[in-house]
Formats: structure tokens, C-alpha cells, sequence
């Protein structure tokens, strides 16, 4: 997702891989779904009533099992007594954007060379529309370099003094905890404009939005209240909307109450992004990777320096170029003297 781990671009791998496997005997009888041509959400579903793919005819394109196929299959077998048992299930389907155009069919088996319509569901249909809405909005964009070798140091004495086994320290809470201190001495970067009532909402909560690319499209649950969590703290919320996100498993609550959006492009590369609002709110940040460059110095020499592109999105019709700037370089100054930070923070 566009969260990160390391801030480095992952290896690459062959899509195939999640798709359908190529397995031995053995290994068929460990892993039920093994060379069954079938979505994740048909999986998860096979799994959660133990039913073993390999048993189930597939009435779909190429043999592929479907939904209803399980339902048909589990009805047989007396696992259920009728489709209703299903209706709560959690098939992990409701976010799925029809996987199956990814269903990998070797090239020998015929030609893959048609056009294909696919329906666009769930968070891929509600990013058309906020997207189009937003596009309407004035936008203007403010684009920094910040120095991170202080960040670097903070995350590693972190990471090297971490008692606890389950916590992964990153970069992302360190940044999120000083936008919030930021915020807070620029509170209108942190509000809402009321278009039918020509009223700007300062916000008293800082919740920030983390944009997550997951299997089943963009998504951006937010973090409640930073402005009175630790970086630890952050670093739990944070691990556990990752988590949720990747298994569609999001609450309404998660999604819901943004007050500004960080995009953090780099844990997956390039240097940065020029982001979309994230409506109603005013403010979208997109940082890059951080990447060693040469910085010269005042004496004329030129030394490396771990530095982060940041592009700070915003509403025109709510904020302008100074409050912007001023902004940006309160914040600029607290990651790169995290003394500072320590100072502030409540």
C-alpha cells in the first residue's frame, strides 16, 4: 500500500504468482485453492467452510469457480441448507473490483489479446466520484525539500531500543506526530469548507488520513486525534489500519472524519507527487522517498544528505500561497530538529 515500511521501492514479482499456482500432488492436499482458477474473495470464502476448491466444478470462463458455485457446492454437501447462510459470510467481495481480469491463463491456451470491460466497484467507484468533484476545486501546490538525516537517526534509535516484538518502527509516525504539532499552530490547514454556506470549519481534531493502495483500490482511513497520541501510539494505529485495510476489512469509522491527507508515494518510488484533495478537505501532503544527494555546504563542500521531496496540495478558495509556505517550514523545522518536536509535543 502507500504506507512505508523501509521507504524503498519493493522487489518486483510476477503477478501470476497470487493468481493460480502450479503445484504437486503434495502439495494440492496443503493448499486447498492450488492450480483452481478463482478470485481471493472465492477463496476466503472457500476457506471459511472448509471447502476444497480442487472438489468444486467451476462453471465460470476456463472452469473458474465463482461464488455461486461454493454456494451450490456447500448446499450439496449438506454444509449449509440454503443460500442464506451465506449472506453474512465474509467473503471479502463487497470492496473487490473483479479480480479475475488478473486470472492468468498461459499464452498457449489462447489468445488474451480482446478487449475486456470491467465494472469498477467499491473504493474504486468512490474514488471516481470524490476524484471528479475534486477536480473541480482550485487547487494550488507547494513543493519542499526537508533534510531527514534527523529523522533516519530517530527511527533507527527507535527501532534499536524497541522492547517490544510486535512494533515496527518507520519513518510515517514520526511524520504524521509533527504535522499534527504543525497543525496546531496552523489550524486552517486543518479545516473544512462549506461551499453552500461560504464557511471554513477549523477542526479541534487532528485526524490524518494515511492514502493506502490495497487489492481492492485507494482507500485513506484515518488516525483520530493525533494531536494526543505518542509516536508509539501513532505506530500501533497506524500497523492496525494497515492491516484491516489489506483484508477489506475496514470500519465506516476508520474511513470516515478525515481532516487532512498524507500520501506517502515513496514507500513505493519517485521523488514525489502532485496530489488531489481529498474533499471536504483543504490540505493533501504527498512525500517522496528518502534518498541520499549531494547538499553543498557553507564552506563550499559538497556532503551527503538524506533528503525528502514533500507537495503539499491545497484549496485556493481556503488557503494561499503564504499561509502555505509558513506552514511547510514550521513543519519542515520540527522533522529536522526532532529536539524540537520533543519540546512541543503535549
Amino acid at each position: 500500500m502507500v504506507v512505508e515500511g523501509a521507504q524503498v521501492p519493493p522487489q518486483k514479482h510476477d503477478v501470476t504468482e497470487n493468481i493460480i499456482s502450479h503445484c504437486s500432488e503434495g502439495e494440492v492436499n496443503k493448499n486447498k485453492t492450488c492450480g483452481v482458477l478463482s478470485t481471493p474473495a472465492v477463496r476466503h470464502l472457500g476457506k471459511q467452510y472448509d471447502i476444497n476448491l480442487n472438489d468444486v466444478h467451476g462453471s465460470g470462463k476456463d472452469g473458474r469457480v465463482l461464488k455461486e458455485d461454493i454456494i451450490k457446492h456447500a448446499i450439496q454437501k449438506g454444509i449449509i441448507k440454503d443460500s442464506s447462510g451465506f449472506e453474512n459470510a465474509d467473503s471479502g467481495d463487497q470492496f473487490l473490483r473483479g479480480e479475475e481480469d488478473y486470472s492468468y491463463v498461459p499464452a498457449e491456451l489462447g489468445s488474451q489479446h480482446g478487449d475486456k470491460t470491467i465494472p469498477l466497484r467499491g473504493f474504486q467507484r468512490t474514488m471516481v466520484k470524490t476524484m471528479s468533484m475534486a477536480a473541480k476545486v482550485p487547487h494550488f501546490h507547494y513543493v519542499e525539500e526537508i533534510n531527514c538525516d534527523a529523522l533516519v537517526e530517530l527511527k533507527e534509535s527507535f527501532q534499536n531500543n524497541n522492547t517490544e516484538p510486535g512494533v515496527k518502527h518507520t519513518f510515517l509516525p514520526s511524520l504524521i506526530k509533527s504535522l499534527s504539532v504543525a497543525i496546531s499552530k496552523y489550524p486552517w490547514i486543518n479545516s473544512r469548507f462549506n461551499e453552500d454556506s461560504m464557511e471554513v470549519i477549523l477542526k479541534g481534531s487532528h485526524n490524518i488520513g494515511i492514502a493506502m493502495a490495497t487489492p481492492s483500490g485507494l482507500v485513506v482511513p484515518n488516525i483520530k486525534n493525533v494531536q494526543s497520541l505518542s509516536i508509539l501510539e501513532i505506530t500501533k494505529e497506524l500497523s492496525r489500519l494497515q492491516q484491516l485495510a489489506l483484508a477489506n476489512k475496514l470500519n465506516p469509522e476508520d474511513i470516515t472524519g478525515g481532516t487532512i491527507t498524507l500520501s506517502n508515494i515513496g514507500a513505493i518510488g519517485g521523488k514525489f507527487g502532485a496530489p488531489i484533495l481529498n474533499l471536504p478537505e483543504v490540505a493533501i501532503i504527498a512525500i517522496g522517498r528518502i534518498q541520499k544527494v549531494a547538499h553543498f555546504a557553507d564552506d563550499g563542500n559538497a556532503y551527503p544528505v538524506s533528503v525528502m521531496t514533500v507537495n503539499i496540495g491545497a484549496d485556493h478558495r481556503v488557503l494561499d500561497g503564504a499561509t502555505v509556505a509558513r506552514f511547510c517550514n514550521e513543519w519542515k523545522q520540527l522533522i529536522e530538529k526532532p529536539e524540537l518536536l520533543m519540546l512541543l509535543m503535549r
